[in-house]
């Protein structure tokens, strides 16, 4: 076990050494000159050269680069060009509101979706299964800005259950933090739901037609242990898969999601940033984006070896 997941965290930081390389690159790609951007309207050629010399962008991307990461191993990503405030800082404020409206989606996707992907697979042809297939379907196919705005006028204008807009921190107030969350984790989640669903539906009607289900059929042990403690079991292999590789989407999918209801995530950090050519706080963004991406990927790996040892002993040759 300890080999195996020092040659996955190995892996990861490789990876994400890469993606550093990457986004600094990627970053300074984009079209326009930040120095610009910070100057407004004061544009004189001194101006100009007082802020590339003040930010290092008059040095050369290899001094640029080296710069950067030398300060993001000590927890440093820089200053905003546009406040003036350290990066991190930034990140810190905005972080929990887009984790924890990962959480709850994640948490409607995997009640929702495995729970409704189980019985679709155990009531194959009857119309439970066609009521499950046909909201999977329907959550995969509304889009998401549509799908809000429904629920906004719905649920927070007509009928003023929920708050269509703000954030209240959980700490603060919990039942009023709820209020304003539900609707967006919905919006975000359903989606999810729905390709867990399916997921989880062609990975149990396998395993129910297998040869370890029928023997512990023969053996007389009750439909509930058959299928939750053979079928299920057996399925999450792949259901882990599909929601490590979904959450990472849902970590950058909330841009969308946290501009309809004003959430304060990382959704509006990163246009503001994108708008204002702010490069340090897009490459910290985007850093702790992919960080999330692969921190989560070696948690699925973790999760393999535990559902499957043989995955666990195979990964470690």
């Amino acid at each position: 076990m300890t080999k195996y997941l020092l040659t996955r965290v190995r892996q990861s930081l490789i990876t994400l050494f890469l993606v550093s390389v990457v986004v600094f690159a990627g970053v300074r790609a984009l079209p326009g000159d930040p120095a610009l951007a910070i100057a407004g309207e004061e544009r004189s050629p001194a101006a100009l050269a007082a802020i590339r010399r003040s930010y290092g962008l008059d040095d050369n991307l290899f001094v640029q680069y080296g710069r950067y990461l030398s300060h993001a191993l000590r927890g440093d990503l820089g200053n905003s060009s546009r406040t003036g405030l350290p990066v991190a800082d930034a990140i810190g404020g905005a972080l929990p509101v887009t984790l924890e409206l990962s959480a709850l989606a994640l948490l409607l996707a995997v009640v929702l979706g495995i729970g409704a992907g189980m019985v679709a697979a155990v009531r194959r042809g009857k119309p439970a299964e066609w009521l499950a297939n046909a909201i999977a379907l329907l959550g995969l196919s509304v889009p998401t800005f549509w799908l809000g705005m429904v629920l906004v006028l719905a649920f927070a204008i007509a009928v003023p259950v929920f708050a269509g807009s703000g954030f209240v921190p959980f700490a603060t107030d919990p039942l009023d933090n709820l209020r304003r969350m539900v609707l967006p984790a919905i919006v975000l989640g359903s989606g999810l739901a729905a390709v867990v669903m399916r997921q989880t539906r062609a990975a149990m009607l396998d395993s129910l037609s297998a040869d370890y289900v029928r023997t512990a059929r023969a053996k007389g042990l009750s439909r509930r242990e058959v299928i939750g403690g053979h079928a299920l079991r057996n399925s999450l292999v792949t259901v882990v898969t599909v929601l490590g590789l979904q959450l990472g989407s849902l970590i950058s999918g909330a841009v969308v999601t946290e501009q309809i209801f004003v959430l304060p995530g990382f959704g509006k950090l990163t246009i503001d940033a994108v708008f204002t050519r702010d490069y340090a706080t897009l490459q910290g963004v985007v850093l702790c984006t992919s960080a999330a991406y692969i921190l989560i990927n070696l948690l699925v790996d973790v999760l393999y070896s535990v559902i499957d040892p043989r995955i666990r002993l195979g990964g470690a040759r």
